[in-house]
């Protein structure tokens, strides 16, 4: 049987599942007007895009083979923010969607893997990874008043470090507790990447019959 941990984010996943992959807007749509505003559009963004969530759990499994947990779930949500800005200063990343379903579907194949590349090519592939997520959560706030931005990227950025850190926490827990074998841990990677798979499916989509 899984474990507590694993169970969670399964159903969390699953409940996120009929969710558009793309579009994800706390506040229907709207810009936020105000700090608080600003900071719960930032703190639920990438919580309700299934995409998004998928990679920053996958991120988290990764933390925890990797043994950075800390390091590496930091590094990841630092330059979401930086990817963020990019997007805010006027600068363009190319194939963006297609980057982002394809890490989801990428690092769950990584994950399956009974032996993990070097750490060192993790840490730079992560991060660069995290400027196309990061880039896409900037549409949300593409527009707003200046002054309600840092609170934007504050509460996005510290949500998938809480989140990348605590699925790597729990993992790590629940491996000295319990003996966790690593074949629940690649059962969670490939309900990530099956994700990953589903929106790819749907950018493919999107792009050939220009919906």
């Amino acid at each position: 049987m899984l474990r507590t941990s694993h169970r969670l984010v399964l159903a969390a996943l699953g409940l996120l599942a009929p969710l558009p992959a793309h579009a994800h807007h706390a506040m229907g749509g709207e810009l936020p007007t105000n700090a608080l505003e600003s900071a719960i559009s930032g703190l639920a963004h990438p919580v309700i895009g299934i995409d998004h969530l998928a990679f920053v759990v996958l991120v988290g499994l990764l933390a925890a083979r990797s043994g950075q947990r800390l390091a590496l779930s930091g590094s990841f949500a630092a330059a979401t923010v930086v990817g963020c800005l990019l997007l805010l200063a006027g600068v363009t990343l190319p194939l963006t969607e297609v980057v982002i379903g394809g890490s989801v579907v990428a690092l769950g194949a990584v994950l399956l893997r009974a032996e993990l590349p070097k750490v060192k090519a993790l840490g730079i592939v992560v991060p660069v990874i995290g400027l196309f997520h990061g880039w896409a959560y900037g549409e949300a706030i593409l527009g707003a008043e200046t002054g309600v931005i840092p609170a934007y990227l504050l509460g996005f950025g510290l949500v998938q470090f809480a989140i990348a850190a605590g699925v790597a926490t729990l993992v790590v827990a629940a491996r000295e507790s319990a003996g966790l074998a690593a074949t629940r841990e690649r059962i969670t990677a490939a309900a990530c990447m099956g994700i990953g798979c589903a929106v790819m499916i749907e950018t493919v989509e999107a792009m050939v019959f220009k919906v």
